[in-house]
């Protein structure tokens, strides 16, 4: 097994299990600890998980693109 397949292996085994934790801000607990709206603090939690996902995606979007770039730019020099 190569190096580069271990680290993307390990990244995905971290992204997996983070995505287990509690991700609810100061601020989202106090609202719902103040609240009496009846809302689940399970559903602000995903809520907050669901949308943390997008900057990650794009930041890894703009790496693969900076990747392939660079790929297609040392394949022209050799």
């Amino acid at each position: 097994m190569n190096n580069g397949l271990k680290k993307y292996g390990f990244l995905l085994i971290i992204l997996f299990l983070s995505v287990q934790g509690q991700a609810q801000c100061a601020m989202c607990r106090a609202a719902l600890e103040s609240s009496d709206s009846g809302i689940k603090p399970e559903a602000v939690n995903d809520g907050i998980v669901y949308l943390m996902i997008f900057p990650y995606l794009l930041v890894g979007l703009v790496g693969f693109a900076v990747y392939k770039l660079r790929k297609k730019k040392t394949a022209k020099a050799e």
